[in-house]
């Protein structure tokens, strides 16, 4: 059934999206097609409705892309989205989050672009600086989202990109403490309980520097340091993928 502007409509074709019984479903009515390809030797991978074929020439490509739609729509009675087929070269598609790239010979996995910035964007929703949630809160759901997105993209080359994520969302967290130490005697005095002199510590407090700009000072690194970063629960994504 589909909800559109609070009216609800009996839908007629397809499956329901993005539940449990999606994928069950889409792996009944394809299982012929598994056998189809199978059958012609074609390297393919499937997940669900999402399928890959895999040749090696754009003229085979063509060749496949009209006949297994011909298949799908003629022997299966289903209908292939148009609009989201195509052919193309393996790293410049995207396929359950994930991309291909030339290595030494061979080909690559890493996690698309797109998705890193899916993830971005729900690292910044909680470092965001007018968030009111505590930083014990925070560490916590910072957690939660880093364990679920590294083990699902732990298969893919990506220490480097971890490296730069993790560089940034530390720049965040450190940017979060200094918005919640808004007075300047709470900064002064939690800037020297974690060792920074009298004198510098009523300097910074009394900065008029911007938060994201105050975020990546060497006073911040020092004190909001990755151990004390560490201690207070949170992790980065580096070292879940290692």
């Amino acid at each position: 059934m589909n909800c559109l502007k609070g009216l609800i409509n009996t839908s007629e074709r397809g499956v329901p999206q993005g539940g449990n019984l999606s994928p069950l479903l889409s792996n009944i009515m394809l299982n012929e097609l598994d056998k189809e390809l199978e059958k012609r030797g074609l390297h393919f991978c499937r997940y669900a409705d999402d399928c890959n074929i895999y040749v090696k020439t754009k003229k085979s490509a063509n060749r496949v892309m009209a006949s297994i739609t011909k298949f799908i729509e003629g022997d299966l009675k289903l209908k292939v989205n148009k609009d989201k087929s195509k052919v193309d070269r393996p790293w410049k598609l995207k396929y359950l989050g994930f991309t291909f790239y030339p290595k030494k010979g061979e080909m690559g996995i890493r996690v698309h672009q797109s998705s890193v910035n899916k993830l971005k964007f729900k690292l910044k929703k909680i470092t965001n600086r007018s968030n009111a949630m505590s930083m014990k809160l925070c560490s916590i759901k910072l957690k939660q989202i880093i364990i679920g997105w590294v083990n699902y993209f732990k298969l893919a080359d990506m220490k480097c990109t971890l490296i730069t994520l993790d560089k940034w969302l530390r720049r965040r967290i450190r940017m979060c403490y200094w918005k919640q130490w808004k007075k300047i005697k709470t900064r002064h005095d939690n800037l020297k309980k974690l060792g920074i002199n009298d004198y510098n510590a009523w300097e910074y407090a009394n900065t008029r520097k911007g938060y994201w700009r105050i975020s990546n000072s060497p006073i911040l690194a020092k004190t909001i340091s990755n151990k004390y970063l560490k201690e207070q629960g949170f992790i980065t994504l580096t070292e879940k993928y290692l």
